[in-house]
């Protein structure tokens, strides 16, 4: 069990409130850390912190919200989190979005944009806001939560793609640069999750026929089966792992 005790860490999730970030953040917890629930509304960080602290039955985590479009709400996201628990070990970067479902070739420009900057230049700057304090203490994971969209082209979601392949090299990137200072890098690949960021992809019968077909475990996958790599990827289980993607998608993408 101590390969995955993260008793003494603090870990930051963005995107929390809900779906993957919010399993995350409850096994993460689960395991020992201490952990700052993040996303824009006030009232859903409120509630996640609040049943993490009940299933926890202690002071788990802290409500911080953040839309993570704006750097200066970022910089508060991590001043707070010193605030209260004086450093951050784990950065897991989940919030993301795509306000597009459709050919590339018609996508406006103002959600190109939206997609690239909430889905790349926000961890971009939230990594640059947490790496100091990292090589201080020469120990650190950053976790970014990318997709298999990232290594796969679209017909309907390909900006979102273009995003995720970005956070790949990322995390790649910082690897190389912060490895000697024994920081970590890596991505979680999910596939098809049931989340409500999703659904477009599984509440049409014949989108969610198509994507599990030819899937060798014939279904989609749910948000607690993304978490455990969460925890694998910020403890010491993990320690040798850097500048990778953990692809979780029921084996799609071998099939």
């Amino acid at each position: 069990m101590s390969l995955f005790d993260l008793e003494g860490k603090v870990a930051l999730v963005t995107g929390s409130t809900k779906g993957i970030g919010e399993a995350i953040a409850h096994r993460l917890a689960e395991h020992g850390a201490n952990v700052v629930v993040s996303s824009r509304k006030a009232d859903a960080c409120a509630r996640v912190a609040d049943a993490i602290n009940k299933a926890c039955g202690r002071e788990a985590a802290i409500p911080v919200p953040c839309n993570i479009n704006y750097k200066e709400q970022l910089q508060n996201l991590v001043a707070q989190t010193h605030t209260k628990w004086g450093k951050i070990d784990v950065l897991v970067c989940n919030a993301a979005l795509n306000p597009y479902f459709g050919p590339g070739m018609n996508i406006p420009d103002e959600a190109f944009d939206k997609i690239m900057g909430a889905n790349v230049r926000s961890n971009h700057w939230l990594c640059q806001m947490v790496l100091p304090e990292m090589v201080e203490r020469n120990d650190g994971s950053i976790i970014i939560v990318s997709s298999i969209g990232g290594l796969r082209g679209s017909p309907v979601i390909g900006a979102y793609c273009i995003s995720k392949a970005a956070d790949f090299q990322l995390a790649r990137n910082i690897a190389v640069e912060y490895g000697p200072h024994n920081i970590r890098a890596n991505c979680i690949a999910p596939g098809l999750i049931k989340t409500d960021f999703a659904r477009a992809l599984w509440e049409n019968p014949e989108i969610l026929k198509r994507s599990t077909a030819n899937a060798p475990l014939r279904r989609i996958g749910e948000p607690d089966e993304i978490a455990g790599a969460a925890v694998f990827l910020a403890s010491r289980a993990g320690a040798f792992m850097t500048g990778q993607a953990i692809v979780i998608d029921g084996g799609v993408t071998i099939a």
